[in-house]
Formats: C-alpha cells, structure tokens, sequence
C-alpha cells in the first residue's frame, strides 16, 4: 500500500502554521502575564523554551517543505524571526523587553531543529 506524501506535506505545513501562530501568541503575550522573578528563572527554563520553541518550528517547516536545499534558508529565516520577535517584544509589547540571550536561545533552537531534520531523514533513509 503506498503512502500518500502531499497527505503528509499537508500535515507538516499545518502544524508548522499552526506552530508559527502560537509561538507568535506565547512571544507577544504582556509581560504581566508571567511571574516575576521565581525559581524557573535561575535554573534557564526561559531560554529552554525558547530553544524547544525554535527547535520545534525549525523542524516543522523543514519537514513541510520537504526539500533539504531549503532547510538551511528556514533555519535563517527562524532566527530572523526570533531576532524580529525580540524587538515586537521591546517596542510594542507592554512589560516586554529586548534579551540578546533569548536570541542566543532561539537560535540553538533553529540549529537544533535543522540538525533533527537532517539526521531524521539519513536514519530514515537508511531505514528503507
């Protein structure tokens, strides 16, 4: 039985559009809206959800796009966007601020994510 691949592109770009609007959603949230200065602070748990959070939309549209050529490109344009997030953050988003180390983080999320992709498809493709 043959697997239908546009079925499964068209789940990869659903998920990685869906993803794109939720992380837009967690990034622009007031900053009121998150506890000042608590435990999760001291330990990174920021800057790991950042990483999960670029990581994750790295590899959804790699994988939605489906063409290694691009992935590069989309790893590029996951930091641009990161780096745009954090100035949306500065100046339009009450009790938000600019942090060069959530930029650090999102892009170890977006190379993290390219290399996932990567290493997924040469372990599947020796799979076959």
């Amino acid at each position: 039985m043959q697997k239908n691949p546009l079925k499964k592109t068209v789940f990869f770009f659903i998920a990685a559009l869906a993803w794109l609007l939720i992380s837009t959603w967690l990034l622009t949230l007031p900053g009121n809206n998150f506890p000042q200065e608590n435990w999760m602070d001291k330990i990174g748990v920021d800057k790991m959800v950042h990483i999960v959070m670029f990581a994750l939309l790295v590899a959804l549209w790699c994988m939605a796009l489906g063409r290694p050529k691009l992935f590069i490109p989309v790893a590029l344009l996951g930091l641009v966007y990161g780096i745009t997030m954090e100035f949306v953050q500065r100046y339009c988003i009450v009790n938000r601020s600019f942090d060069v180390w959530d930029i650090v983080a999102d892009a170890a999320g977006c190379v993290l994510g390219y290399y996932a992709v990567n290493w997924y498809l040469k372990r599947k493709q020796r799979v076959i």
